[in-house]
């Protein structure tokens, strides 16, 4: 009989104490996900005078960097004895969670939006999970599936509020690290803050010098004005290209604070730009990448001049985008009709 799995222990970790679940995720990981390349970029470094590289989690298992969490926590769950799994996901932890369950033996059932994107809710529904539509947001979708999961004394994977989720994120970094030693800085897309979070503590730990520069959509920049602001009062959301960390953060996230305490820089671009760095990694490296990785590059584009001689390292947190959707912008010459001809 599986039991309820706590999202979090009592006390948050300090930044040596999340780093130090790095290397031990790390190797958890070795027979399940890919270590992917960092490719130096000659036109971004041209373009920008820094020496910019791309972390290809694009080419990553399930399409996304999310596959390094999931499968780190479901790993662990597993070796509980946990046979079935909640998980509420706007997509890629969705996809991700989706494989590790399958690979593993877990009984996966999976809680998305209602407005998830058509491309990844046919994915899931190839995979051997319960796949469950509920409200508009991850924060309904989460806030559900941990009610249905404490109901039923099953386990959860907490996208925003478990360690060992983020410390799996984390192995991002220890790989940015050992392939880039002298890195200046790292452009990392920020949605409800797991990734950051978890690669900010072990580069704060290993590189303090290190800037961990965090981009969101102007669209959906929750985090940004939680940091900022410690509120999220008056902030409309609109739809974006970035729509794998479009939506709310859950009450008492545990990566607020960390986002906080680590993230040194926070970057916003808009739709417009996003676009245009999607059409760029097409262009310039044929790299099919989705609209939370485009926020990263076009972060580290937008503000490139504040790093003119240094090493860049900019995350490419994933590829799941639709091909439809790839035709809409390379054949768009106005990138910001783009979210209306996605809904025409």
């Amino acid at each position: 009989m599986s039991a309820y799995c706590s999202m979090v222990s009592e006390e948050r970790p300090s930044a040596q104490e999340l780093a130090e679940l790095v290397p031990k995720a790390a190797n958890r990981l070795r027979p399940y996900i890919l270590r992917t390349p960092l490719l130096f970029s000659p036109p971004l470094s041209k373009e920008t005078s820094a020496h910019v590289y791309l972390k290809l989690e694009n080419e990553q298992v399930s399409g996304s960097v999310k596959a390094r969490g999931a499968f780190n926590r479901a790993v662990l769950m597993a070796a509980e004895g946990v046979k079935t799994v909640y998980v509420a996901s706007s997509g890629n932890l969705a996809l991700a969670a989706a494989i590790a369950f399958s690979t593993l033996g877990l009984k996966g059932k999976v809680v998305i939006p209602t407005n998830t994107d058509e491309d990844k809710k046919r994915r899931l529904k190839e995979e051997s999970i319960l796949l469950v539509e509920h409200g508009t947001d991850f924060v309904h979708a989460e806030t559900f599936a941990i009610k249905q999961a404490q109901e039923a004394q099953e386990g959860y994977l907490s996208p925003t509020s478990d360690y060992q989720v983020m410390a799996g994120q984390g192995t991002t970094a220890l790989e940015i690290l050992e392939d880039l030693p002298q890195v200046d800085a790292v452009f990392v897309t920020v949605g409800g803050g797991a990734l950051i979070s978890g690669m900010a503590a072990y580069i704060k730990t290993h590189r303090p010098s290190c800037k961990v520069v965090g981009c969101s959509p102007f669209n959906s920049r929750v985090m940004h004005n939680l940091v900022h602001e410690g509120h999220t009062f008056n902030l409309e959301m609109q739809d974006t290209l970035s729509d794998a960390t479009a939506g709310g953060v859950i009450k008492d996230a545990v990566t607020v604070p960390m986002c906080q305490e680590f993230v040194d820089q926070w970057v916003l671009v808009d739709e417009e730009q996003i676009a245009e760095a999607i059409c760029y990694c097409l262009k310039e490296h044929k790299k099919v990448i989705e609209g939370a990785a485009g926020v990263a590059l076009a972060a580290f584009r937008k503000v490139s001049a504040a790093y003119v001689g240094k090493n860049v390292a900019v995350v490419i947190c994933g590829a799941n985008i639709s091909m439809a959707n790839v035709h809409i912008l390379v054949n768009n010459n106005d990138k910001t009709k783009y979210i209306n001809e996605q809904k025409s």
